[in-house]
């Protein structure tokens, strides 16, 4: 029955698992929920493809949100609506620093709210935080499966290609690197009393001081070290879900 359907991204009303990881690309949500034992296509409506399974013995929701956070903030707030409460966001990002290479994954802190969205919800001053104990949790998880890993604050921007306003009016804040989603999952979970954080796999650098198009012949993130770095991520993206659970069960 349609009554037992989510409006927008047509999932289920009840019965999804607690923890989720979230990634944009319906095909990376397929390739994620490959590594899960019993898993199952939960529904696929526009750009969200949701999955079920278990990691480890821990039922989990794997779900695709599209590009950009206006789109990407109904998934979170539907996942919610359906009884999600500990997200994970898993991407990729272009670095903005020098030490951040291809394939490294960047742990975020926090995001600056330049989404698109989140604007129009709560004034600009409102910060957008991960978890602390999903930074923790991920970067566990990081040093566990060995992967190469940073910890900083990232940019969220809704535009993706440069248009004639200045690109990089952050690059002397020290920011780990940029991405389209993250802070509209972490606003949304920090109004919903929610836990979230975000892993993302570096696909290239975005600093001007840091491209080099001779070399690289620009922005191409299918590359194999970008493939290698997208599984360890996903590894670590549900191994921190456990993690999370397993400290829940503790302080329960």
């Amino acid at each position: 029955m349609t009554q037992d359907l989510l409006p927008v991204t047509r999932i289920p009303r009840t019965g999804l698992p607690a923890h989720a990881v979230v990634v944009g690309d319906p095909a990376r949500a397929a390739a994620v929920a490959a590594l899960l034992d019993g898993a199952e296509e939960v529904s696929y409506h526009r750009e969200y493809r949701v999955f079920s399974g278990s990691w480890k013995g821990l039922p989990v929701v794997v779900a695709s949100h599209g590009v950009g956070a206006p789109g990407a903030i109904l998934l979170f707030q539907e996942l919610a609506d359906a009884g999600v409460g500990t997200f994970l966001r898993f991407g990729t990002a272009g670095a903005m620093k020098p030490g951040i290479g291809d394939g490294d994954l960047v742990i975020a802190e926090a995001a600056v709210r330049d989404d698109g969205v989140t604007h129009q919800l709560l004034p600009p001053e409102y910060p957008a935080v991960s978890a602390p104990e999903a930074v923790l949790a991920l970067q566990r998880a990081a040093r566990q499966a060995g992967a190469s890993h940073h910890r900083g604050v990232v940019w969220t921007r809704a535009a993706f290609q440069p248009g004639l306003l200045p690109l990089f009016s952050y690059v002397g804040a020290g920011l780990a690197a940029i991405e389209m989603e993250l802070s509209a999952l972490l606003v949304t979970a920090a109004l919903r009393g929610l836990v979230a954080g975000g892993v993302l796999v570096i696909d290239g650098a975005n600093a001007d001081e840091l491209v080099d198009e001779q070399a690289t012949g620009g922005y191409d993130p299918h590359r194999e070290i970008v493939a290698a770095g997208v599984e360890r991520g996903a590894v670590v993206s549900l191994e921190a879900l456990r993690l999370l659970a397993e400290a829940e069960g503790e302080q329960a």
